[in-house]
């Protein structure tokens, strides 16, 4: 399983950005995919998650309002709508792949590398 997150870049503040995560084949339709961030000098925390063969979801109160996570089934690809982006949103933002509906880091097996967001206030 390889996954590839993109579309990081250098935004200003109340911007928006869209971040993509193509899963290498399909997901096990019992997958849950999710976004996590990680600002500098701090923990990996959760954004939001998505469950492959449903459109349920769930959001950290950080992003909620803001962020939208959806998915391409044909493309198995998975995405995160950022609008009204603060300074604060600026991390590097990883997609994961997992098989249990959870914001702790450690229930996903599988990683991508990472996307870069800068915002600028």
């Amino acid at each position: 399983v390889q996954l590839q997150a993109s579309g990081g870049g250098l935004v200003q503040a109340g911007d928006s950005l869209r971040l993509s995560c193509a899963h290498s084949g399909r997901p096990l339709s019992s997958s849950i995919m999710a976004w996590f961030r990680q600002a500098p000098g701090k923990e990996r925390r959760f954004v939001a998650l998505i469950r492959w063969s449903r459109s349920s979801t769930n959001y950290a109160d950080s992003v909620k309002g803001r962020f939208t996570i959806s998915k391409d089934n044909a493309k198995n690809t998975v995405y995160l709508q950022m609008n009204s982006l603060k300074a604060e949103d600026t991390a590097v933002y990883y997609c994961a792949r997992g098989s249990r509906w959870s914001s702790i880091e450690y229930e996903y097996d599988y990683w991508g590398q990472g996307t870069q967001v800068t915002v600028s206030s």
